[in-house]
């Protein structure tokens, strides 16, 4: 296992540089005036301090279980279980599947790869798509290992959105192979045209669908969750209490105040959506302008635009653009193996646009 190249980055740069390395938000953007309101109805009531259920407190997981239900995915509170950021979700699952062989997206995101590693999954990685998975290489990979993690909603690194035939097929592959499938949605919400059905929707008993506000609201709340059927809940919620007893039980209460005018997080959402997809298409305009030998496809939402730099050896070139103040992540970092490899993931949510420019210009000058 091999520590993760974000994380580090993260820890090495410091104000001078321009990232396109994390995944992370627009803070510019975040309900601070509204989080700020839930906060001071909260911390008043001394119980909203004290432990709380393993599970998740009860009024959250039914507004949770609302979002669901409102796409005609049958939810209860029962199916939801929260979690500490869904990479803690992640790490739970892992565990319960701990030694299996696990079919996954070929580029894959390095948390879950790294936490597979760590409880000893054995990895099958089949090519991703701009469309989703590969589905003559899932349906032989998945037929051997009767366990997937996807991510259909503009996937982590490629941005990748599954088409609806291809969830159809990946559904029906699952169900007749009575095996199981790991959804992560971190970015669902951030769609640029309409929302696609969730693949778990057509198979709920047979399905872990994970879900976060890191992307939406804040990742400082570090609150996450799994959605599965009642029994798959339980034994997860076993292994939870084992890591941590319950998430940051004052944080819940807050989110659930917030939560409590619907419509001012669908407004939230919104806002997001209009704002991300003009920072996505200045971005592309950049890259095309500055770097025109990048060759890619603009993504349908999320946070990220992958492409490949042809005759380029990314990993080494990334150490030379921290030397002058502008990072991103190579794509090497997202494949099992070690080989060399020219692609890039950019993200082009959390810079301003002036930092977008100069950013590109400074890669553009060490190219």
């Amino acid at each position: 296992m091999k520590r993760s190249f974000i994380r580090e980055i993260l820890e090495a740069i410091d104000e001078q540089t321009i990232s396109f390395a994390g995944g992370l938000p627009d803070e510019s953007l975040f309900p601070v005036d509204d989080l700020a309101e839930a906060t001071r109805q909260i911390v008043t009531n001394p119980k909203h301090f004290q432990y709380t259920v393993s599970n998740g407190i009860r009024p959250l997981r039914e507004k949770i279980a609302d979002l669901y239900n409102a796409e005609g995915f049958e939810t209860k509170a029962e199916n939801i279980l929260i979690t500490t950021g869904s990479q803690q979700a992640l790490y739970i699952i892992a565990k319960y599947f701990a030694g299996r062989t696990i079919t996954i997206e070929k580029p894959s995101y390095l948390g879950a790869v790294n936490i597979f590693k760590m409880n000893n999954l054995r990895m099958e990685s089949v090519a991703l798509e701009y469309d989703g998975i590969d589905i003559d290489g899932f349906r032989d990979s998945f037929g051997g290992t009767g366990l997937a993690y996807l991510i259909p909603d503009f996937q982590n690194p490629k941005g990748s959105l599954y088409s609806v035939e291809k969830r159809e097929s990946i559904a029906a592959i699952v169900k007749k192979c009575c095996g199981y499938i790991i959804e992560d949605a971190p970015y669902s919400e951030l769609y640029f045209g309409s929302k696609a059905p969730s693949i778990s929707r057509s198979i709920p008993d047979q399905s872990l669908h994970l879900g976060s506000f890191s992307k939406t609201l804040s990742p400082s709340l570090r609150i996450g969750w799994v959605r599965a059927n009642e029994k798959m809940i339980a034994r997860l919620t076993m292994i939870k209490e084992t890591i941590d007893l319950h998430s940051s039980g004052i944080t819940q209460h807050i989110l659930n105040a917030y939560l409590e005018d619907g419509a001012r997080y669908r407004d939230h959402l919104e806002k997001l959506r209009h704002a991300y997809r003009d920072k996505m298409e200045y971005f592309a305009a950049q890259l095309r302008r500055i770097i025109p030998e990048f060759e890619f496809e603009e993504p349908k939402g999320g946070m990220f635009i992958y492409g490949r730099l042809p005759g380029a050896d990314t990993k080494e070139l990334v150490y030379r653009a921290l030397e002058q103040k502008v990072v991103y992540v190579p794509g090497s970092e997202f494949h099992l193996g070690d080989g060399v490899c020219n692609e890039i993931r950019f993200n082009y949510t959390h810079s301003s646009k002036e930092n977008i420019t100069e950013g590109l210009e400074r890669l553009r000058g060490i190219l």
